[in-house]
């Protein structure tokens, strides 16, 4: 009797010593997830290889998105867990320590993580590896919830919409962005002539003005522009392609802007009105010429 009394009070005392060590794992893995959503972060601002171009908030919303993945390999991790047995918990106990003090660091970079498949995550900034492709345009992406971010671009899906105009948008970052046009918030001034911008990607590019930076070149021409849709548009020369037609009368234009100087023509539209005289003109490069009058 006193021998089975013993058993029973040991096998009480591992069964709470399992359940504090499960929470005691459960915590640190949260830690670990915690850690890797900030790693996510900053890799994504400092990444040399951009997917495309967001803003911080549309980046948050990636790293939720990341985060999710974590979460689903935390759950597989627990199952394996509780099926290994409670034999090896205190073994686990030690591994789990030596995992906590241990930490993956790039040979490239030098930055570190915690766990090994962050590392291989981040490696592929510098390896270029895209494993996630859009079936639909060929696009290709080194991480899942940017690709999943931008399948919204062919599903159509605009969860995010203004409330001021109804406008919606598929990125919380892009609405962020447009409610600036309601507000007249510009938050990233130029450090050299003063000029606010309501997105830090314009202020980028119109550093390139002072800078005198023009990385874009035409590869036909040679001529240099300091941003890759003014390449885009002058490809258009020597191409041909007029992808913007009027739905009216079916002319086509190579550039957006011309179309809709065009649409005028049909709606009457006149914007440009003189403040002296009162007369309206329907280009602004007409009104230009009409100002020099006065």
């Amino acid at each position: 009797m006193v021998l089975i009394k013993e058993e029973n009070e040991d096998m009480k005392i591992e069964e709470a010593f399992k359940v504090k060590h499960e929470d005691t794992e459960e915590q640190t893995e949260m830690a670990f997830i915690k850690e890797e959503s900030e790693d996510m972060r900053i890799e994504e601002t400092l990444s040399i290889h951009t997917e495309e171009q967001t803003d911080p908030i549309a980046l948050k919303e990636e790293n939720q998105e990341v985060k999710e993945e974590h979460e689903d390999e935390k759950t597989c991790f627990h199952s394996r867990r509780k099926s290994f047995g409670t034999e090896n918990t205190l073994s686990q106990k030690r591994a789990q320590k030596t995992t906590t003090r241990s930490q993956f660091t790039c040979q490239q970079c030098g930055k570190c993580y915690t766990e090994k498949g962050s590392l291989r995550v981040h490696m592929r900034v510098h390896t270029g590896e895209k494993p996630y492709m859009c079936k639909q345009c060929g696009k290709r992406f080194n991480r899942r919830a940017t690709f999943k971010i931008h399948m919204r671009i062919h599903t159509g899906e605009k969860r995010f919409t203004c409330q001021q105009c109804g406008k919606s948008f598929s990125q919380k970052g892009h609405l962020i962005n447009h409610t600036r046009t309601h507000t007249g918030e510009n938050p990233f001034p130029c450090q050299q002539c003063g000029k606010s911008f309501s997105r830090k990607g314009n202020l980028q590019v119109h550093m390139r003005i002072h800078s005198g930076e023009n990385p874009f070149t035409c590869p036909q021409c040679g001529i240099h522009f300091n941003q890759k849709a003014s390449l885009n548009r002058h490809m258009r020369i020597h191409t041909g392609e007029k992808p913007y037609v009027c739905s009216q009368c079916g002319i086509s234009f190579n550039q957006k802007s011309s179309l809709n100087a065009h649409i005028r023509i049909h709606t009457g539209e006149k914007p440009f009105a003189c403040g002296q005289c009162g007369k309206s003109f329907r280009y602004k490069v007409t009104f230009n010429q009409h100002v020099r009058i006065h």
